[in-house]
């Protein structure tokens, strides 16, 4: 079957953008064909800094025939229906209709059988739209063309269009349509300064090749492995090592299209400077890799480049050159490190009191009051040194108002801990300047230290419950104050702590560190009460600002589930477990889903939560009946049957060693006692009517169900539990 090939060819296509727009040159392309029945076998979509390529193989040469029926009015109907009806099908009279008969009575039918078109043609009429209605994240317009309406609007001038098709064993077609000016034919070029001449092509096995000789390496994916292979090669020959940067690879592939990776060196004095900063100042000005010595593990004063030609001094010019941007870099990072290093950190503290956070939260200088208190209340509670966690909560931030991460904003806390330490701070302190951030993402590390877990958490504790007081909670796939990483954060540095915190009273000391009014709001618990639309006696009794913890507790319940769904539990267990509202720990809570899944995959476990949902079901429809609730305890003079007997000595049994079990935390006993409730369940189940004739049996029954649902909950709510 015939193969199509397509190339875009343009100016220079930001790098950033090239993988997105080949993913999409395939998709609208292979939509498309799917949409108009040219089902295909393959296609695979490449990108250069100066064409987007795509091949799709194993297109049919013609549309399928379509066959339809089209039922239209009733016999005997409306003659605008019928009109309507001719119109729509194109038949002639009605006459040409064929009638059907169903129950309904007789209706028209027309038979419309349309011959497919040839491929190439299809393929002329959809690609024109494609270009145009390309979704370029930015587009510009060109030449004279661009002052006539509907002028092509492209990210970078296009200058070519290459679309052939055909058979493999035959001479393949140029598929004809022009888009603003620009005809379709089968004429590449080459490298932009070493092979800059047209080339005729003529399928994609042909076109790639002759890129190739032409200087162009196609394949995103082997300009990388040319970069990185040569990069390891060029180092280790030296006796050094490349510090990989996957990011930075995926940029300098797309900014070649003949990768050529060289050498350049920087004066031993700019050394002084932290490895974080040298690299950061080469990487974003230069998009160059830094060298280490593998002895030390430091940074030497080498970089490698990665030029776009084969340059005739074997790359001299263009090494020096990059040294001559890389050095008056390197020189201003020393100037902001040796600027920095003059000001004590605790020195810089008071502009953060010019600085606003949030409108209605104060500024940077409030909330550094309040992260200190609040971490310090949690000190005890991770076995961190109070004083110390209190001097690393009011330095952490001041890093900020340095001149190095002004310039690097990714380098903040890291430098924090590189200024606490050269003034002389202790370790601890100084390493949660760094850490106090993290983690960053799902696959970031968290903090360890204790002085670090106990700042971050503050630090994060005191953004949650600031955001949710003002009620600018996330909505959507929009989280604008990212508070779905720093829950999630929270939960897993709690998880690894592996000691017991509770949730809500950490909720309620932070909410505590507030003014009664915020600016701009009425009194916040009043506001809260509304917001979460709770009575102020609803649930246990809490701390006046019960109503945000309970939000926070729901919110922390979803991200709690997104962390252990990633570990492989399910979530309706974790619904299960905090639909109590018994247990705001969250490494308890982790503890009893754990249990709880393994308790359920036993027959054991399975056949209780079948008794269990089967209890629930006919007490949801009996309830829903009587409209009351069947709560309280049965009368034990009116069990009747053995079964009965036996179902409450379970119960009352189950309840007793399941609640001693949860309080001691022994969450494997607590399920070993609800395997007892099993056979008793089972037993009544078939032997008892629960319905029976006598109204007072039959409530009584209804009670009985009750307690099952009732000792069960002693681990969890089985009603939450699928399956």
């Amino acid at each position: 079957m015939p193969d199509l090939l397509l190339e875009l060819f343009s100016e220079e296509i930001p790098a950033r953008m090239q993988a997105k727009a080949a993913d999409d040159l395939r998709r609208m392309v292979t939509d498309k064909l799917v949409a108009e029945g040219l089902v295909y076998e393959g296609a695979k979509a490449f990108a250069t800094p100066r064409r987007l390529a795509l091949t799709v193989h194993g297109i049919p040469a013609r549309q399928p025939d379509l066959k339809e029926e089209r039922r239209g009015p009733r016999v005997g109907g409306p003659e605008p229906a019928i009109q309507g009806f001719l119109k729509a099908t194109g038949l002639a009279s009605i006459s040409e209709a064929k009638i059907q008969h169903d129950k309904k009575g007789d209706f028209y039918i027309a038979l419309i059988e349309k011959p497919g078109r040839a491929a190439i043609d299809v393929i002329a009429e959809m690609l024109p739209v494609i270009i145009r209605t390309f979704p370029w994240p930015k587009s510009m317009r060109w030449g004279a063309r661009s002052a006539k309406s509907g002028a092509l609007v492209w990210v970078r001038p296009l200058h070519a269009i290459t679309a052939t098709f055909g058979l493999e064993t035959e001479e393949p077609d140029v598929v004809p349509f022009e888009v603003d000016g620009i005809k379709a034919g089968q004429t590449t070029y080459g490298h932009r300064f070493m092979a800059p001449g047209a080339i005729a092509v003529r399928r994609f096995e042909d076109y790639e090749a002759k890129l190739k000789a032409a200087k162009v390496i196609l394949d995103p994916q082997a300009r990388k492995d040319i970069i990185l292979e040569d990069a390891k090669e060029l180092t280790f020959a030296q006796g050094l090592e490349l510090v990989e940067d996957q990011v930075l690879l995926d940029e300098v592939s797309g900014l070649v299209e003949w990768p050529v990776v060289m050498m350049g060196s920087f004066e031993k004095e700019f050394l002084a400077i932290p490895d974080e900063v040298i690299r950061a100042t080469i990487r974003n000005n230069q998009k160059c890799f830094v060298v280490k010595d593998p002895k030390t593990g430091k940074l030497t004063n080498k970089f490698v480049l990665t030029a776009n030609i084969e340059a005739p001094d074997d790359g001299k010019t263009i090494i020096a050159g990059n040294e001559r941007v890389i050095r008056p870099r390197l020189s201003d990072a020393k100037f902001f490190y040796e600027t920095d290093l003059k000001t004590k950190l605790e020195d810089r503290l008071p502009k953060f009191e010019q600085i606003v956070f949030h409108e209605k939260l104060g500024t940077q200088a409030e909330r550094i009051k309040r992260i200190e208190r609040l971490a310090a209340e949690i000190a005890p509670l991770v076995g961190a040194d109070v004083e110390k966690t209190k001097r690393a909560a009011r330095l952490a931030k001041a890093d900020l108002l340095t001149e190095v991460v002004g310039e690097f904003p990714e380098l903040q806390g890291l430098m924090g801990k590189y200024y606490a330490l050269a003034q002389g701070e202790d370790v601890s302190v100084a390493a949660a300047s760094e850490e106090h951030w993290k983690p960053q993402g799902p696959t970031d590390r968290v903090p360890t230290d204790p002085v670090s877990v106990a700042v971050a958490l503050a630090d994060k504790l005191d953004t949650l419950v600031g955001f949710w007081i003002i009620d600018e909670k996330p909505t959507g796939s929009k989280d604008p104050f990212a508070l779905r990483r720093a829950a999630l954060g929270v939960v897993r540095t709690i998880l690894t702590l592996d000691r017991p915190l509770n949730l809500v009273e950490l909720f309620d000391k932070a909410c505590a560190l507030y003014p009664p009014k915020l600016p701009g709001e009425e009194n916040t618990e009043a506001y809260a009460a509304h917001l979460f639309s709770l009575k102020p006696d609803t649930g246990p009794a809490r701390p006046e600002r019960y109503y945000v913890s309970v939000g926070l507790l729901g919110f922390f319940a979803d991200r709690l589930k997104v962390q252990l769904r990633e570990q492989g539990a399910r979530h309706d267990l974790v619904d299960s477990v905090f639909a109590l509202d018994d247990d705001d720990d969250l490494l308890r809570i982790v503890r009893r889903v754990e249990a709880l899944g393994k308790f359920l995959d036993t027959d054991d476990g399975k056949n209780l939560l079948a008794g269990t949902k089967r209890a629930s079901n006919i007490l949801a429809i009996e309830e829903k009946k009587d409209k009351r609730e069947f709560d309280g305890a049965p009368v034990v003079a009116l069990y009747k049957l053995d079964e009965e007997k036996a179902l409450a000595k379970a119960i009352d049994q189950v309840k007793s060693e399941a609640s001693t079990a949860v309080a001691k935390e022994d969450f494997a006993a607590a399920m070993s006692a609800m395997a007892k409730l099993r056979p008793a369940v089972d037993a009544f189940f078939d032997k008892v009517k629960v319905n029976d004739d006598d109204p007072k049996m039959r409530e009584n029954r209804l009670k009985l169900l009750n307690e099952i649902r009732a000792a069960t909950r002693a681990v969890a709510d089985f009603s939450k539990i699928e399956g």
